[in-house]
């Protein structure tokens, strides 16, 4: 057996249990006749000791093995108020489950800096470290978070698709790519599909899906691949999706800090849950001129002014009713005023993690909105053509999973936070 325990899974009320653990050497240091060996697995480190005359010399002689080495240990479990857990595996067997046969390329254990390029190149590696690992449990949390208060509140799973004949968005940042005879394109956006989903008659969708998009940026905020959370909700206008959206921000938050307290404090960061205040677009550009800030009316928000936005109204905002101009084709005009449109997006410390609207379902509407962008409404005949078949009024959203978990790891670039970060020059690993 390779496994009895998780290392979490141990207390010192086990006094005298034998266990049998699996994990990486995270440290051994050798004290006259003693040796400790730090364990550690996906959920913590433990404390290995090995006396001289109490073991046998070739089990110590096998404790003194080289840093990140894979190994079994099976021992007893000792209560000792001196170490740090309260207990400590008294070593009875070590096996080595495969030989460092190359160079660790850098120290995991945090004590020698290493620049994030050198990180990304041996990410297999850099997982290893703590800071990394609990960026990761915290993804997974967004993610399950996620995902179980739409199932709970009658939301169905969808999968749409990566490969596209056609922009979903406008715009010309697309990677092409050869299918079979024709020319198609990877997914920048499941907006389309996720609205063909509900006018089909599943009424509430949500997806968990990679996105991709050729902007040729080199800042720590774009990467050319992402994950998006989105969400369709058919009978429904921008105001039910936003407050769709706050729940889901703040039930995530909520989340994070009751099942990852010790990964937030491995990365230094006191997670506060937010009061989310609801301010229009109009209102937002006003405070801004307010500050002296050059913004004019129909500007879509710089970085810089996501920043302002964060100090004039705190950490999480929801700002509403952009002009039409700087949204998407598809987003429903304003009824009192049709200049702007019935979208938003959602603020938190200072960056743009969230956008969406009421979309538009009306055949007639949509194609008028697909030719003010400059395209050509004929490339859009299948999405057009679905709304002539009893279209229901609908609207939603999409967060971006690595922009949040940025904001709420404390993180300063997003490549932190994507698992095998895709951007204008890493291709691999």
């Amino acid at each position: 057996m390779l496994r009895t325990h998780f290392i979490e899974e141990l207390n010192a009320s086990m006094d005298g249990k034998e266990v049998t653990l699996s994990g990486w050497v995270h440290e051994v240091r050798e004290l006259g006749k003693m040796t400790f060996l730090l364990l550690r697995d996906i959920t913590g480190i433990v404390q290995v000791i090995g006396k001289k005359g109490a073991i046998e010399d070739s089990l110590m002689a096998q404790m003194s093995l080289p840093k990140e080495s894979v190994v079994r240990i099976a021992g007893t479990l000792r209560a000792n108020p001196e170490a740090k857990r309260g207990f400590e595996i008294a070593i009875r067997e070590i096996e080595n489950l495969n030989p460092i046969s190359a160079k660790i390329p850098f120290e995991v254990t945090g004590k020698v800096p290493v620049e994030m390029d050198v990180r990304l190149n041996y990410r297999y590696i850099d997982l290893r470290r703590q800071q990394t690992e609990a960026i990761f449990k915290i993804e997974s949390t967004i993610l399950s978070s996620f995902r179980d208060m739409l199932l709970g509140r009658h939301f169905l799973e969808i999968r749409t698709p990566s490969i596209v004949a056609e922009a979903t968005e406008g715009g010309s940042e697309l990677f092409s790519v050869q299918y079979f005879e024709s020319k198609a394109f990877l997914a920048q956006s499941p907006q389309l599909y996720k609205q063909l989903a509900v006018i089909g008659g599943l009424d509430r969708v949500f997806t968990i899906t990679p996105v991709f998009r050729a902007e040729k940026s080199n800042d720590v905020y774009h990467l050319n691949e992402v994950t998006q959370m989105d969400i369709e909700m058919a009978f429904a206008d921008h105001q039910d999706v936003i407050s769709i959206l706050i729940e889901a921000v703040t039930g995530i938050i909520k989340e994070v800090k009751a099942k990852n307290a010790k990964d937030l404090e491995i990365l230094n960061v006191n997670l506060e849950l937010p009061e989310t205040k609801v301010v229009t677009y109009t209102e937002v550009v006003e405070a801004m001129k307010a500050k002296s800030s050059g913004i004019k009316f129909g500007d879509d928000f710089t970085r810089e002014d996501e920043k302002m936005i964060n100090e004039l109204y705190g950490d999480a905002v929801v700002v509403t009713e952009y002009p039409g101009s700087v949204r998407a084709f598809y987003s429903m005009p304003n009824d009192k005023n049709p200049e702007l449109s019935n979208s938003f997006d959602f603020i938190y410390k200072g960056m743009e993690i969230s956008s969406g609207a009421q979309r538009i379902h009306l055949p007639e509407l949509l194609i008028e909105a697909i030719k003010k962008k400059g395209m050509d409404p004929k490339s859009f005949d299948f999405y057009i053509n679905a709304f002539r078949c009893g279209a229901p009024p609908h609207a939603g959203w999409s967060i971006g999973l690595e922009r949040l978990a940025m904001k709420i790891t404390g993180m300063d670039n997003i490549r932190e936070c994507a698992l095998f970060p895709r951007d204008r020059k890493r291709l691999t690993p």
